[in-house]
């Protein structure tokens, strides 16, 4: 039997719920997580960036956090599946709040991981 075969089964007559989203669901379950760290330098600190920060994070559907520190810049740590990091890296790099402007964006620590340390993104402080 299927992996996905086995799911509708499992799932039970779920005639609201059409087999393509399951397939979606199973295949996301699938996809590696990903864990990275990141620093933002420019003007934004100030700007709202922590607040958009958040929002977006949670539109792309990661975890993690984010805060200032001293040396004006943002920092924190994004988790999820790779393509939504792969997303957040490119807002952190390219977008950012209305108001700030990036300079340059640092990622670091890049690596897999088998589950999520965070349930949530939040605002340090």
């Amino acid at each position: 039997m299927s992996l996905l075969r086995a799911a509708a089964v499992a799932a039970g007559p779920a005639p609201h719920t059409p087999i393509r989203l399951l397939a979606r669901n199973l295949a996301a379950m699938a996809e590696p997580l990903k864990s990275v760290d990141y620093e933002v330098f420019g003007r934004v600190q100030g700007v709202c960036f922590r607040m958009y920060t958040e929002g977006e994070a949670k539109k792309i559907g990661v975890v993690g956090w984010v805060k200032n520190t001293s040396k004006d810049t943002v920092m924190g740590q994004v988790q999820g599946p790779e393509e939504k990091v792969n997303s957040m890296k490119a807002w952190l790099s390219k977008v950012g709040s209305p108001s700030s402007r990036i300079d340059r964006t640092d990622f670091s620590n890049e690596k897999t991981i088998s589950k999520l340390d965070y349930s949530n993104f939040s605002i340090h402080y």
